[in-house]
């Protein structure tokens, strides 16, 4: 079992060559599609998906609030087109950190963009989890290079060695 998240460790066991890196929910169960792997996607799916009717639910509360409190109409308008632009860039940003690591600067800059559209993050999440474990597909590929990298290293062979010139 993993140590940080009670999620078994299904890598080679003690073999050596690369470990693949586990996903947040999943562990290292994407490299085998076991230990109750479709199971946890069917649950995140469910879940990310609730998640995101409940923040639904959270701003149409918020929106009742200005519209009760009788805040002048260009400030409501604000605060609709503000969720809506700010989930569509948190949905294209959460989307494209499954294919390709995110620049760390660059998530620190957005990191209230991403607050405020959460909902889109939420939807992504719930979208990506239909086909894969989010981030599987990029952590698969590296593993797989890495994989490929240490065969190569530890199968490559330079000749016959008693053949092997001492150099003076």
């Amino acid at each position: 079992m993993s140590a940080e998240n009670g999620i078994p460790d299904t890598s080679a066991g003690s073999a050596p060559g690369p470990r693949p890196e586990p996903l947040r929910f999943y562990g290292t169960s994407w490299v085998n599609h076991d230990s109750g792997y479709a199971a946890r996607r069917a649950g995140l799916a469910v879940g990310s998906l609730a998640a995101a009717a409940a923040a639904c639910f959270v701003l149409r509360i918020a929106y009742d609030g200005l519209r009760i409190a009788d805040v002048d109409g260009f400030v409501p308008l604000l605060v609709v087109v503000m969720s809506a632009v700010c989930s569509a860039l948190a949905f294209r940003h959460t989307w494209s950190g499954f294919t390709a690591r995110p620049d760390p600067e660059r998530q620190a800059s957005l990191r209230g963009l991403l607050a405020i559209g959460f909902v889109g993050s939420l939807l992504a999440y719930f979208l990506r989890t239909l086909t894969e474990a989010p981030g599987e597909k990029l952590h698969r590929a590296e593993y797989d290079k890495a994989r490929a990298e240490y065969e190569k290293r530890t199968t490559r062979r330079s000749g016959d060695p008693s053949r092997k010139r001492r150099r003076s």
